[in-house]
């Protein structure tokens, strides 16, 4: 085994790479002020950027899932290294020549696994790519690209190379740069034969797949030729360094374009990345052998950073296996903060034909947002039904009232309904928008799990009320800090731990399902158990030890934590954190409250209608007279009708 590596090597490698530059190679970073940027963070999901990186420092954090450390720390846990591994790494980048306290220099054949699996790619992928250059064998391939209009310009920016037919070229090339049999076989590069190891890939044209730093991790193999009894594509076998669910053919040619442009284009092929870049479309990225999936969705939302101008448009052929991608693709849509589009060729030509036939302008102008996939998926759906029936049309809108329910504008949603009743024919817009709104509440309430299709309700009765259906105890929809609900909570809350005697003793008569995201409902019920705000206002050290002692677990616990040290996030124009300050708060979250309760008792007279019974009609509408009086004593008084 090889020794230590010296300290000071180490040292020298911390400072020779910039943990902003590391990280970028990952993720898109914002300036975040104070000297620091942020990013949305790659070891959890997460809607809004909680990842923090500090140039000056040298350390990354993310305040959501608490990782941190340094540029080593980073490398070890985003590409799963051991230490040594991530300073070779670094190392290798910076140029700096590692020594070791033990036995000198490393040694090649002594290096880290995954370090070794990438050296065996990087210098099999050179070889392919002089393969396909020089070699008389792959004037096959050569035709091949020239046939789809690449030319060895096109083969060199792509490393695009060639397999030779025999059986054994790579392994014998690879054994020569000190490579063993069992390093091949784990690397996927060589395979078993009857004698040895022997090459996987033969007499194929030769795509290198890297990862998202510019590794090579795996290659796509297309045939070339009859007597090749394999797949048409035969791709790297899932290895040590390949997972084919989480890597994208063209993302490290395409990733600061992306984030660049707030925009990705997803292709089906090779070629069609290909065609795509040298178009001048350089956000195209596409899938090695599987379906665009959330692992996929992952390394986009951290380019794309979730802004409400990202823009990811897919497209698949025209015939029926391009329409099932499509669908596909749309059930993993609510993933994404971006809006998704779906692009079809005309004559179902795919991007790569389509230059061919009609120029690089056709492929530019293929990829410009054409129709929104939800929109897709819903002519889809709806085209599978004979709407000339009631039955028919009652069960296109079962199937397709969920797909509305899931757009996460409310604004588009509520259009989109009004457009959907239109494709299905129902008159009764009004029952259409109603039934999506329902289903977009209970998917909120129960984390994002849509309820079954009530197959009996029928367009133009009344929403048909089962006890089995009921939803549970409202729990609100998932914690984002973007959402200005949760936002003024979250101020609440931390004003609640941190100055409770600003908000005492009104605070203490809130509710816990006034606080609509769980995390923060659950940090009310905690001071709630802990003698409530106004014990804060008594002892302040122990307080804050009784509210973290009635948390009902370490996630409740950490969330307390957080919300007892942020700072208070003060509005524009307020200069301090005063009564007046606390007051709007405590008044935004109970006249939020109010607003829902208003809409239920509004909801439910609807649903009461002109023949309720006397006595309950009038009940509920004195409550509704009520809650809207306090509401209007809220607006006018603030503070002072609490």
């Amino acid at each position: 085994m090889a020794g230590r590596i010296n300290d000071e090597d180490v040292k020298a490698v911390r400072d020779a790479v910039p943990i902003d530059a590391v990280v970028s190679e990952y993720l898109q970073l914002r300036n975040a002020g104070g000297g620091n940027l942020k990013g949305l963070c790659p070891f959890h999901d997460e809607k809004s950027p909680s990842f923090q990186v500090s140039p000056s420092k040298g350390l990354f954090h993310c305040f959501g899932c608490q990782e941190g450390g340094d540029t080593i720390t980073f490398v070890m846990k985003i590409d799963h290294l051991s230490f040594s591994e991530a300073v070779e790494r670094l190392a290798a980048q910076a140029g700096i020549t590692l020594r070791y306290e033990e036995g000198g220099y490393n040694p090649a054949h002594q290096r880290g696994e995954r370090i070794r699996l990438v050296e065996a790619h990087k210098i099999a992928a050179e070889w392919y790519a002089e393969q396909l250059a020089t070699s008389p064998e792959a004037e096959t391939g050569r035709v091949f690209l020239a046939e789809r209009g690449f030319d060895q310009a096109a083969a060199v920016h792509f490393g695009v190379g060639y397999s030779p037919q025999g059986w054994d070229h790579l392994t014998r090339y690879l054994r020569g740069k000190g490579f063993s049999d069992k390093e091949l076989i784990l690397s996927g590069l060589s395979q078993e034969g009857r004698r040895g190891p022997i090459d996987r890939f033969r007499g194929r044209l030769m795509w290198p797949i890297r990862d998202i730093g510019g590794d090579v991790v795996g290659f796509g193999a297309r045939k070339l030729y009859e007597a090749d009894n394999g797949p048409k594509y035969l791709n790297t076998p899932e290895t040590a360094i390949f997972k084919k669910s989480q890597v994208l053919y063209g993302i490290d040619l395409a990733k600061k374009d992306i984030a660049k442009s707030s925009r990705a284009v997803v292709v089906e092929g090779y070629t069609d990345v290909m065609a795509c870049h040298l178009a001048g479309v350089t956000t195209a990225i596409a899938t090695c052998g599987t379906a665009f999936g959330g692992e996929h969705i992952k390394i986009l939302r951290r380019l794309l950073m979730d802004n409400g101008s990202a823009r990811v448009i897919f497209t698949f052929d025209g015939d029926a296996a391009g329409q099932k991608a499509a669908l596909r693709a749309f059930e993993d849509d609510q993933k994404f903060a971006a809006e998704t589009y779906i692009a079809i060729a005309p004559d179902g030509m795919d991007p790569c034909e389509l230059r061919l036939a009609k120029g690089d302008e056709a492929v530019v102008d293929l990829v410009e947002p054409r129709t929104p996939l939800f929109e897709f998926a819903l002519r889809q759906i709806v085209s599978r039904y004979d709407l000339d029936t009631p039955a028919g049309r009652a069960a296109a809108l079962d199937e397709a009232a969920p797909v509305v329910a899931r757009i996460k504008n409310s604004g588009a949603q509520h259009e989109v309904a009004v457009q959907l009743a239109g494709m299905l024919g129902i008159l009764d817009t009004q029952f259409v928008v109603r039934r999506v709104a329902q289903l977009a509440r209970w998917s909120r309430e129960r984390g994002g799990k849509a309820p079954a299709p009530d197959r009996r309700q029928r367009p133009g009765a009344a929403p048909q009320q089962h006890a089995a259906a009921a939803p549970p105890a409202p729990r609100g929809p998932a914690l984002n800090l973007r959402n200005p609900v949760h936002a003024t909570e979250r101020e609440l809350l931390k004003l609640a731990l941190q100055r409770p005697e600003l908000v005492s003793p009104a605070f203490d008569a809130y509710g816990v399902d006034e606080f609509t995201a769980p995390p923060y409902a659950a940090v009310r019920q905690a001071i709630l158990d802990a003698g409530g705000a106004e014990y804060g206002m008594q002892d302040p050290q122990a307080y804050l030890i009784r509210v973290r002692d009635a948390a009902p677990d370490d996630t409740v616990r950490a969330m307390v934590t957080e919300l007892a040290v942020e700072a208070i996030m003060l509005h524009r124009g307020v200069k301090e954190v005063d009564e007046t300050y606390a007051g709007a708060q405590l008044v935004t979250v109970r006249r939020r409250a109010v607003e829902r309760r208003i809409r239920d008792i509004t909801s439910r007279l609807t649903r009461l209608g002109s023949h309720a019974d006397p006595a309950e009609l009038a009940a509920v509408q004195n409550e509704l007279w009520v809650l809207q009086q306090y509401d209007q004593a809220l607006r006018e008084h603030g503070a002072a009708a609490l």
